[in-house]
């Protein structure tokens, strides 16, 4: 079979980083296609741990290409932590990995809103405060969401930005005081200059492996139960897990 899923059955925590590493080996693509650095996978190599959050658990097998898709949603603090912490390991992360410019970046603002939301709401999701439902909430509110190919476009990521700063003026100022928009504009940019050399048009990459008769290996992140439509809501991610 070309195409290989690993899907927890459940909540989460059912080994699918090691059976994704195991596999993997002989796989030609990884890909995560949902999910952001809400969820955790841990590979043990010898006597070595790597724990992973947003870079697929291929990522350590020389020869395997790792896919960030579209249905992602990215810290780029979190993706750069871990690339640095690979490459200070002796790994070596350049064209073993391809981040898709549809998916959506998480931005500092939005662990402010999540926290908001659960002060506010009553409900006591146990959310892991990262930001993840916020940013899928913009992304479907489609005004909102800014994804990677609009942090390459830097004039459009700031009006991007400054549209959201203004829209969310009174929960910033209710929870943190609001947030430093020069500092984070400085920070954006060089991320932007940084991710650039990953970006490609992932659906694209894949449709041509996949006529290329490649191995493609597909890593879900939580579990079926986890599954926004799918799960045990409202006590699930901000995903379709499945």
């Amino acid at each position: 079979m070309a195409n290989t899923v690993i899907l927890g059955a459940q909540w989460g925590d059912e080994s699918k980083g090691g059976m994704t590493d195991f596999l993997a080996e002989k796989a030609d693509i990884v890909a995560r296609y949902q999910g952001g650095d809400n969820a955790g996978h841990t590979i043990v190599v010898g006597k070595e741990e790597f724990i992973f959050h947003l870079l697929p658990s291929g990522i350590l097998r020389p020869n395997t290409v790792n896919v960030i898709g579209n249905g992602v949603v990215i810290n780029l603090e979190t993706l750069f932590g871990e690339i640095d912490h690979l490459q200070g390991r002796g790994f070596e992360v350049g064209d073993n990995l391809k981040i898709s410019s549809r998916a959506h970046l998480i931005l500092p603002y939005h662990k402010i809103v999540e926290s908001w939301y659960d002060l506010g709401s009553g409900l006591k999701l146990g959310t892991t405060a990262r930001g993840i439902g916020p940013t899928y909430s913009d992304k479907m509110n489609r005004h909102a969401g800014i994804r990677v190919a609009d942090l390459l476009e830097f004039d459009l990521f700031q009006k991007r930005l400054d549209f959201n700063l203004e829209t969310k003026d009174y929960i910033l100022s209710q929870i943190g005081g609001g947030l430093d928009k020069h500092a984070l504009l400085e920070q954006y940019y060089a991320y932007s200059q940084r991710l650039a050399p990953y970006v490609i048009d992932t659906p694209e990459f894949m449709h041509n492996a996949l006529k290329a008769g490649k191995r493609m290996l597909f890593e879900g992140a939580q579990g079926t139960m986890l599954d926004i439509d799918l799960g045990t809501y409202p006590y699930v991610t901000s995903s379709n897990t499945t």
